[in-house]
């Protein structure tokens, strides 16, 4: 079964054109990740410095290989003191049948 999740945080004020920046480099190295079906990153239409960020994994198994990957704690380290949050909220999603 796939592991879906959405990740959610915001960009500090003044901070939004370098999260931006981070997140679109770290977004291109997940997507080459053999196990990632889904790396999408949106901002809300009414607050822009508010991310959404979808990501969908094959299975367990890849979304524990992604939480592995070399550039995943030099990205979550140079994110932390630009967004308002102590970190991302994950909030992971299960399909209705």
């Amino acid at each position: 079964m796939n592991k879906t999740l959405l990740a959610e945080f915001t960009a500090r004020e003044g901070a939004e054109d370098e999260v931006a920046r981070l997140i679109l480099d770290y977004a291109q190295k997940v997507r080459e990740e053999d196990g990632n079906l889904a790396f999408d990153v949106y901002t809300k239409a009414s607050d822009p410095r508010a991310y959404w960020i979808f990501e969908v994994y094959r299975d367990e198994d890849a979304f524990r290989t992604h939480l592995k990957a070399p550039y995943g704690v030099p990205f979550n380290t140079a994110l932390a003191p630009l967004i308002e949050e102590d970190a991302s909220a994950l909030t992971f999603l299960d399909p209705v049948a």
